[in-house]
């Protein structure tokens, strides 16, 4: 039964671009774990907290994209070597400092929004409103994350001119 009332081979497209991100996800949430594990130093506090919080997030995110993929009637990317193979982003030492830490951990949200944004423009080709919808909401979320990061990281260095609007 064909309940999306999507053919099968218009969904295959963005099918692929979700488990690239999939892929994605899981070296991402690694390299989380990771920096939760390793943070060191004055602001280990602060970041083994958010890191966790983001890995836990990343988490939900996996099953959800995943999850997607089977509603979309195909069965999702699920090995390692898949993952490793597949991902756009990569898995680096995991000893490093906290400012490099947050800076990868960014570098990394830059890689995942634009992923994002080719399943949107894949989901929109064929008005894919589940896939939208969900991914929609994800950058979002990992927009704020890293405006959040960036203030973070970018106070450690140096202030911004934040532009005001002139009414």
């Amino acid at each position: 039964m064909n309940y999306l009332n999507m053919n099968e081979e218009e969904v295959l497209p963005v099918v692929m671009e979700l488990n690239i991100l999939l892929a994605d996800y899981h070296i991402y949430y690694q390299k989380l774990r990771s920096n939760h594990w390793n943070v060191n130093g004055k602001n280990f506090f602060d970041l083994h907290e958010k890191f966790e919080e983001l890995y836990n997030d990343a988490k939900i995110k996996i099953d959800a994209i995943a999850e997607r993929v089977l509603t979309l009637r195909y069965s999702p990317m699920s090995k390692m070597k898949d993952y490793l193979k597949t991902a756009t982003i990569h898995e680096d030492r995991p000893i490093k400092s906290d400012q490099d830490m947050v800076d990868e951990t960014l570098n990394d949200h830059k890689i995942l929004l634009k992923q994002m944004s080719k399943v949107i423009e894949k989901a929109n080709k064929i008005s894919d409103e589940g896939t939208i919808d969900l991914i929609g909401a994800y950058i979002r979320e990992l927009e704020k994350s890293s405006w959040m990061l960036n203030a973070w990281a970018t106070s450690k260095i140096e202030q911004p001119q934040k532009r005001e609007l002139i009414s």
